[in-house]
């Protein structure tokens, strides 16, 4: 029975399906009206413009406060407004942190702020206490020094980190050349997260966050008496000075192609990005149509003209994209990947001429066809969340829109031709005045100078700011490394550190290391003795995570994760070559490959570049030309076709029996950020070197 049941919908499937003519695509419907809810809007007596969109379905309630000020330029303080932002849920006058969260999770709520917002879910029965706990936020952060002093840490642990990400170097670097003195273009530095004071976070808050300009969006299970009374009892009583708002300038709008580029020491592959601005703002004419138009060159999937031409004909990476980035405040759009190093040139050349493709020519019917119905289904998607309707109606009165906008949407969509799309690229793209930046490796520089205009590479740092031409060393790289051991010794000549050096039988060093994606603290034991032997352990309480152990012959790691594992002869090698309570020192007679590679700028400060290649990774130490004290060490290591890249910035360095060492640092590895402090040195103490340590 059944088979013959299988059987009978078989048949009757083929015979559906033999009426069907798949080659041709079914027409498409007209598109209709959609009916969208209104959302209702007023506005206080102390200048809130209220949006209220109902649905009762779920008892529970988002409230979405945003400020109406525009955004000013920070100068050497670039970050403040983001740093503050972080602080606004660091405690009130009435409530501490741990007060203030305590309360948050007793009554099951999420309650969020930024630099410019701040955002409460809650059900509707705990409404009350959570608009309670949001205006505690809004008119009494406190800003308590212990928790700026804390974040600005977690700050810098995170530009540490930029360090090694080469899309976040690539993304810095695509807002400054883009936006310059604006903004958008203005990137929070060590720099100038150091020059940002608790007084300053202070200014901005109660400069920012005021009720004149501000928009209260309100979803969820209340009604129109119950919001204006809960304004009324809630927010009636706020005070502020006047909205801040200027008129913000364009993007830097070049003549040519300018080829920027960030170094990324050892990267075995290129971040790619051509970008150039868009001189339009949210909610103009043309916004619909630009969005098509990037859909269909790299903004929609695996169809779009960069994933089938990289992608899928060159298999020049996995994937490539395009984004169109359309604000209030400016507007840019970016193209571009990850490629490999022997490519990268050959991806520029194709991304220039998928922009070029895009301008001469109107896209076919297939594309446009293809791209609209995925906004339209993107569109409808959307409305399926309650949230959707309130932020049609906050977009609808900032940006200026019809009021049937959104109603009409998919009408507009329909509406747009292969001809207003040629129209738009014609008139806001280039493949001529664009900003191609790079992040990777120095050896690709010379097959990138073909694309600049006028022939010169730009270098940016990490976070986008220009990079001084690297000055002459006026040393060799064995007379800094003398200078070094005697400021690192406090002596006056070279015999009279290595008389001192040779007092040095052994020591220990004993740090305290956190990270935010750790939430305990690890400490570091690090042994040394003389002849070039050494061991090292990290721990947690009650825990051994990792050891190292060298006799100056053989040795061992172990992990939690891998065991055990003696060294390898390579790796042996490698630490024979930088052996010695001072490395350096030692340098030429172990055979160690090292090189001078000129000066460079550290944190404000000119600095000795010494290079060197122990045979499994390639090494930068930066040393101050000032104090000649070792200010950052980076390692490069291949590991098959990956690279591992370890940066370490030292500071506070304090003398100890005579010999000066750094007692904070920071270290990146790979995306993984720690902070440590040096709790204490002990220089010649009595050790006994064994395995069991």
């Amino acid at each position: 029975m059944k088979s013959l049941y299988l059987l009978l919908i078989l048949i009757l499937t083929n015979g559906v399906f033999a009426q069907l003519d798949r080659s041709q695509r079914p027409a498409a419907a007209a598109a209709q009206k959609i009916n969208i809810p209104a959302s209702q809007v007023f506005t206080t007596t102390n200048g809130i413009t209220v949006i209220l969109s109902e649905n009762h379905k779920i008892p529970k309630v988002s409230i979405d406060l945003s400020m109406g000020n525009s955004p000013k330029l920070e100068g050497n303080k670039a970050g403040l407004a983001d740093f503050a932002g972080s602080l606004l849920m660091s405690g009130t006058q009435t409530r501490s942190k741990d007060q203030l969260d305590r309360e948050i999770d007793f009554i099951g709520a999420n309650l969020s702020a930024g630099a410019t917002s701040m955002n409460l879910s809650c059900l509707t029965k705990h409404l009350d206490k959570g608009l309670e706990l949001m205006t505690d936020v809004l008119y009494n952060a406190s800003f308590p020094e212990s928790e700026v002093e804390r974040i600005r840490k977690q700050n810098l642990s995170g530009l540490q980190s930029t360090k090694a990400d080469a899309g976040e170097m690539a993304g810095n670097a695509t807002r400054a050349v883009n936006f310059p003195g604006h903004p958008l273009g203005e990137i929070m530095t060590e720099a100038t997260l150091q020059n940002i004071a608790r007084e300053d976070l202070i200014q901005y808050y109660k400069s920012t966050f005021t009720p004149q300009g501000s928009y209260l969006v309100v979803v969820g299970d209340i009604n129109r008496a119950q919001t204006e009374a809960m304004v009324n009892r809630y927010f009636a009583s706020w005070q502020g000075g006047p909205v801040y708002q200027t008129e913000l300038g364009k993007g830097q709008f070049d003549k040519g192609n300018r080829v920027i580029f960030v170094k990324k020491p050892g990267a075995v592959q290129s971040v790619v990005y051509v970008t150039f601005p868009i001189d339009i703002r949210s909610g103009h004419k043309d916004q619909l149509a630009l969005t098509v138009l990037n859909g269909i060159l790299g903004g929609g999937g695996f169809g779009t003209r960069l994933m089938q031409n990289l992608r899928e004909d060159k298999a020049f990476t996995y994937g490539c994209y395009s984004s169109l980035n359309i604000t209030e405040n400016g507007s840019w759009m970016s193209a571009g990947g990850n490629f490999k190093n022997a490519v990268t040139d050959s991806a520029i050349t194709e991304i220039l001429k998928e922009f070029a493709g895009i301008i001469e020519a109107q896209v076919t019917d297939e594309e446009l066809s293809l791209t609209k119905n995925n906004m339209a289904g993107g569109f409808a998607r959307s409305l399926e969340r309650p949230q959707t309707v309130a932020r049609f109606a906050l977009n609808t009165i900032k940006q200026k829109l019809a009021p049937d906008y959104y109603q009409n949407y998919l009408q507009q969509l329909e509406a747009i031709t292969k001809e207003d799309v040629l129209r738009v690229a014609q008139q806001y793209f280039t493949a001529k005045n664009c900003h191609i930046i790079v992040v990777g490796n120095e050896e690709i520089l010379p097959k990138l100078l073909v694309f600049d205009t006028d022939g010169q590479i730009e270098k940016l740092d990490a976070f986008g700011a220009p990079i001084k031409e690297v000055k002459t060393a006026d040393i060799s790289a064995d007379e800094l490394i003398e200078k070094y051991v005697l400021a690192v010794s406090g002596t006056s000549s070279k015999k009279a550190a290595l008389k001192k050096l040779k007092t040095v039988k052994s020591y220990t060093r004993i740090s305290e290391m956190s990270s935010e994606q750790i939430p305990f603290v690890l400490t570091s034991t690090d042994y040394f003795w003389d002849g070039g032997k050494e061991a090292s352990k990290m721990e947690m309480p009650g825990m051994v995570l990792q050891k190292s152990y060298y006799d100056g012959k053989a040795g061992f790691t172990f992990s939690m994760q891998g065991g055990r594992e003696d060294l390898k002869a390579e790796e042996i090698a490698a630490k024979q070559k930088a052996s010695g309570f001072i490395p350096e020192l030692n340098y030429k007679a172990n055979g160690m490959t090292y090189e001078l590679k000129g000066m460079e700028n550290i944190n404000g400060q000119d600095c000795y570049v010494l290079y060197t290649n122990d045979g499994l990774a390639e090494n930068y130490d930066y040393f101050s030309a000032q104090s000649l004290m070792k200010l950052r060490s980076t390692s490069i290591r291949k590991i098959g076709e990956e690279t591992m890249e370890t940066t370490t910035n030292y500071s506070d360095f304090k003398e100890v029996s005579g010999f000066k060492f750094a007692h904070s640092f920071s270290m990146t590895i790979g995306k993984m950020s720690l902070n440590g402090v040096v709790k204490s040195i002990e220089v010649n103490p009595k050790l006994v070197m064994t395995e069991d340590f």
